[in-house]
């Protein structure tokens, strides 16, 4: 009788757990909350098991160049990464106070929808042609050295991202931090973008009505 009434309370609460989050992240996580600049963020997954993508993240298929595949290692030393350690990274690194994801695209990109937490730099705006580069260089936490170069010992650390593995976007802005003398531990690379980010149903802030 123990093992009957045993088994009634497992069921009703896997019926419970599969009402509450049918569609989880992990096995074990249901999101993602974190708190930046004093604004809580939640990331999930949408819930509706029969969506599918549509618009441009639906596409296979864009003219190469300048939408080419891009390599997995994008520079030396800097880490490849997956959703799960954007997310982990948004919750201690970002959330801490070190480091910043770095939506790398165009401003109208960034408009349209991108990962709760992340902050717009284009990437054209890290290129050395860009005379206000050492401005946004020192805001990320280089320190200006008396022979004008920089001092990126007390940089943050940086995961930046565009629309996906067809973007060249994030890799011209990573190589660019390169260029400048930002170290390549502190850079990471989310490959997938927001292509795969959506395509997992994952949360999507839209900067416009979100803040």
């Amino acid at each position: 009788m123990k093992a009957l009434g045993l088994a009634m309370v497992l069921t009703t609460a896997i019926a419970g757990m599969a009402v509450a989050q049918d569609v989880r992240i992990t096995t074990f996580r249901d999101s993602s909350t974190f708190v930046l600049n004093g604004k809580s963020f939640t990331i999930d997954r949408i819930q509706d098991r029969d969506n599918v993508l549509t618009g441009e993240f639906a596409r296979t298929s864009r003219q190469c160049p300048p939408f080419c595949i891009q390599p997995m290692i994008v520079a030396e030393g800097v880490a490849t990464v997956g959703e799960l350690e954007v997310m982990d990274f948004l919750e201690t690194t970002a959330s801490g106070g070190r480091g910043l994801l770095i939506d790398s695209r165009l401003p109208e990109w960034f408009a349209s929808g991108t990962i709760p937490g992340a902050v717009n730099v284009p990437f054209m705006t890290l290129e050395a042609e860009n005379r206000f580069r050492d401005d946004i260089l020192v805001a990320l936490g280089a320190q200006p050295q008396e022979d004008g170069s920089l001092d990126f010992a007390e940089a943050m650390d940086l995961m930046l991202f565009c629309n996906g593995p067809w973007c060249g976007q994030s890799p011209r802005a990573i190589e660019a931090l390169v260029e400048a003398g930002y170290p390549a531990g502190k850079l990471s690379y989310y490959r997938g973008g927001m292509q795969a980010w959506s395509q997992l149903g994952l949360s999507v802030m839209i900067p416009s009505t979100e803040g």
